[in-house]
């Protein structure tokens, strides 16, 4: 039996083939999962469309900064299904400026779009929900995407980090919140992958070349990785598992020099 046969996933934020969502959608699909995407506007939807089709899935239109929005596709979840087993929550934004140049001169409105785009969005889809998910038969889990920013300054990562750092929290409190109702909540942290919004980071290119040289595997993480990662996290594997972030970055988290020993 596949590990997610006759389970129902929400996977948010799908943008395009090259999206950690799609990687993780891949996984699930193989795995036996009926699967629900959102994405956020028009725009996103003609690139999202095709891979959707291409799974025989439902794609619903949903800016999940907006409860109606977000209330809308639970309710089309609770129509359709009666519960969700998982829902993966792969949302982030912060403002092209910034992320460069000093984190100090952040502006307060770049500062509150990165945070109500990347962390509040998923206390939004939690408590949207929280009961489809604790009627699964195994437990609902929920998982989230972050970064090593999270806990290390990355150079023109600056807003964006103390968002992860805000989201990983919120893993915490939210497991703790709904760990009563067997919900479990996960993040898997990912290592340079470049993705539609990578491609907005400053320097991207010489991350990517840093964690390849530097990590212990010695080479960049795929979609594909996250995806196959995130199989323990989405399944009654991990059902002792919850508040955690799981790194998947080769290994580059562990490394503390980028000097390479010579012995």
């Amino acid at each position: 039996m596949k590990l997610l046969e006759g389970k129902v996933g929400l996977i948010t934020g799908l943008a395009n083939e090259r999206s950690i969502a799609w990687g993780i959608a891949q996984a699930c699909h193989a795995q036996g999962a009926t699967l629900v995407f959102t994405c956020q506007n028009e725009r996103l939807e003609r690139h999202a469309r095709p891979l959707v089709d291409s799974l025989g899935a439902t794609l619903i239109r949903c800016d999940a900064t907006q409860d109606e929005e977000v209330d809308a596709v639970a309710a089309y979840c609770e129509e359709k299904f009666g519960r969700i087993d998982f829902l993966v929550h792969a949302i982030a934004f912060a403002e092209r400026d910034d992320l460069k140049g000093r984190f100090i001169a952040t502006r307060e409105e770049g500062f509150l779009t990165a945070m109500n785009v990347s962390v509040f969005t998923l206390i939004r889809l939690t408590r949207a929900f929280e009961g489809l998910l604790k009627v699964a038969s195994d437990g609902g889990t929920i998982l989230t995407l972050s970064y090593l920013g999270a806990d290390r300054v990355i150079p023109n990562y600056n807003v964006m980090g103390v968002a992860k750092a805000a989201l990983e929290a919120a893993v915490r409190y939210l497991a703790a919140d709904v760990g009563g109702d067997g919900i479990r909540v996960n993040a898997l942290s990912a290592g340079p992958i470049k993705t539609l919004s990578a491609a907005g980071l400053p320097g991207l290119r010489t991350m990517l070349s840093e964690a390849e040289s530097v990590a212990p595997l010695r080479r960049n993480v795929t979609i594909e990785d996250v995806g196959s990662a995130s199989l323990y996290l989405l399944s009654s594997l991990s059902k002792g598992t919850t508040g955690e972030t799981i790194f998947v970055d080769g290994g580059y988290h562990a490394v503390g020099t980028s000097v390479r020993s010579k012995g």
